[in-house]
């Protein structure tokens, strides 16, 4: 019966990323069992001649890291959630309670997901999500020609003025800055 082990790694957002970690590891002739954007599992022990250390820093060099805080790990559990439900909440245009949702998605209470992810990130787990939000209405207003109210209506945001005054809070610019810039993207390309 093979032993399966795990490495909590941090740092890992992408399919890429991925398999970046999953082609190294497999260089110092680690026996891959499944990886995901936070674990590896791996069959056995890791060999003789590689230590914790070695494995560490050949993830350093790409940016990645090992965790050994379970709650480090439970910060990138919130931040890939966070992602899910704005994907979520895009996809649907339905609003979504964060909170609600973080707590099922995490079988945990939202007080306490907040409390971890304040205390090790160094901002409230609300701006976090605020800001994340930003930057998909910033991506939305680069990338499409959809007005604000859309966008406002698409991302769950209680209001066209309230998303126009958090832009600008969270970037410094307003929606016409954005617009302008997809524009002249677009004159510059063709």
């Amino acid at each position: 019966m093979k032993t399966i082990n795990t490495l909590r790694i941090k740092g890992m957002v992408c399919a890429r990323c991925m398999k970046v970690v999953f082609e190294e590891l497999s260089l110092l002739g680690i026996e891959i069992d499944s990886i995901t954007l936070d674990e590896v599992s791996f069959i056995g022990e890791l060999p003789a001649n590689i230590d914790a250390q070695e494995v560490k820093n050949t993830l350093q060099k790409y940016g990645f890291d090992l965790l050994s805080d379970k709650r480090e790990a439970l910060v990138i559990l919130i931040k890939l959630a966070v992602a899910e439900a704005i994907v979520k909440q895009f996809e649907s245009k339905n609003t979504i309670l964060f909170s609600v949702f973080l707590s099922r998605e995490l079988n945990m209470d939202y007080p306490m997901l907040s409390a971890v992810f304040s205390e090790l990130e160094e901002m409230t787990l609300e701006k976090y999500i605020i800001t994340q939000r930003i930057l998909k209405v910033k991506d939305l207003l680069l990338t499409t020609g959809k007005s604000l109210t859309v966008i406002s209506d698409e991302l769950g945001f209680s209001s066209v003025s309230h998303l126009s005054r958090q832009l600008k809070s969270y970037t410094g610019f307003d929606t016409y800055h954005f617009k302008n810039l997809r524009k002249n993207t677009a004159i510059s390309q063709s």
